[in-house]
């Protein structure tokens, strides 16, 4: 019985950062099929995306607290990433498919909460070492120039930025007392900076290319999939040590290749396969006991 107790902590740990990365996954499909047929502009995504998260954590946080602080320690650090992480991942998906572009997010992902790691003294074994360099080895397969099936650079770029922002968000979250709160804040203020910069971002908020469905998309990845998927993440993170959080986040473009193939009709390329085998492959040997 009391293994059974050990067990059980683990257990639902496992289970909640599953549910996040199945999260972060439909955030990459949901976000190409709204604007890979053109039925909502990219920053218009990206913004009702943002504003639709804050609504829904902030009635939450509210319901729950009856206030909300949205001042607190980190919290410009959290906003402009956050910020800098929506944008640079809609436009990402004018060009890339949906498993291609999770893959080089959460492998720069990886990289930048590696260093981060690095620079917090946490100790990173020979193990970790290794299934962190199979993973970017398969990264690495997958952009290498020359191929027909390397994706443009236009995409990589921004998906890059993307991976960076995103990165240094995780990081910022492990240090936060009260997750919720904390995101409903971040997303609050970065809803507000968006707004405030909107006539100076690409793509500007053009209501002649907004559609129901375009905008229902937009709102289920900003409700569900990011709002209440971020708020787990934040909540799962401190049990997490960084460099497992980085790892697990590598799960999720082999699940938005599934996603891409069944709702987008996306291909399957050899060269992505290999790249996931290599990522998968990663996974497998940091995780290994």
């Amino acid at each position: 019985m009391s293994a059974l107790s050990c067990m059980m902590p683990a257990m639902r740990l496992y289970l909640l950062t599953s549910l996040t990365m199945l999260a972060f996954a439909a955030n990459s499909v949901l976000n190409r099929m709204a604007v890979a047929d053109g039925a909502i502009d990219t920053t218009s995504f990206a913004t009702i995306r943002l504003v639709s998260g804050a609504i829904v954590l902030s009635l939450i946080v509210l319901a729950r607290d009856k206030r909300l602080t949205l001042w607190g320690p980190g919290r410009v650090v959290g906003v402009l990433s956050l910020f800098i992480y929506m944008f640079g991942f809609s436009i990402a998906y004018r060009v890339l498919d949906a498993g291609i572009g999770a893959l080089i997010l959460f492998a720069g992902v990886q990289i930048t909460m590696f260093v981060g790691a690095l620079r917090s003294g946490e100790t990173i074994s020979r193990q970790r070492w290794l299934g962190a360099a199979l993973a970017l080895g398969g990264l690495f397969w997958l952009l290498w120039p020359g191929t027909s099936t390397a994706p443009a650079l236009f995409g990589v770029a921004f998906m890059g930025a993307a991976a960076i922002g995103w990165g240094v968000f995780s990081l910022a979250g492990r240090k936060i007392a009260a997750p919720l709160q904390a995101m409903a804040a971040n997303f609050v203020l970065a809803a507000v900076l968006t707004l405030i910069v909107l006539p100076f971002l690409p793509s500007n908020f053009a209501m002649s290319e907004l559609t129901i469905r375009g905008v229902a998309l937009a709102c289920l990845s900003g409700v569900v999939t990011s709002g209440l998927g971020y708020a787990l993440w934040y909540a799962v993170l401190p049990k997490l040590q960084t460099t497992q959080a980085a790892i697990a986040q590598l799960t999720v473009p082999v699940i938005a290749m599934a996603g891409g193939m069944l709702f987008l009709g996306e291909n399957l390329t050899l060269q992505f396969v290999i790249a996931s085998a290599l990522v998968l492959g990663g996974v497998g040997v940091s995780s290994r006991r």
